[in-house]
């Protein structure tokens, strides 16, 4: 009788194992899913820059204008910060 009780808290154990490797599957499924989504959005967006040039330059303005205003605030907050 002693011997079965370890058993029994083995395929307790392996129950709770394998309940684990299944939810972090069903994690790493949704992230490879998440990851596709994006990658699709990415070609995407490169066949449209790719066959409209014009919005590939209003693209380039356009993060340069953020990179600006981003540098901007930024300046603006450390002065905050100091004061």
């Amino acid at each position: 009788m002693a011997e079965s009780e370890p058993q029994e808290g083995n395929y307790d154990n392996m129950g709770k194992r394998v309940e684990d490797l299944t939810t972090d599957l069903e994690k790493l499924l949704e992230e490879m899913e998440k990851l596709t989504v994006q990658a699709t959005w990415m070609a995407y967006d490169m066949v449209v820059i790719r066959t409209n040039p014009d919005l590939a330059n209003s693209m380039r303005r356009l993060e340069d204008a953020f990179l600006s205003c981003k540098e901007e605030m930024e300046k603006k907050w450390q002065e905050v910060l100091m004061e």
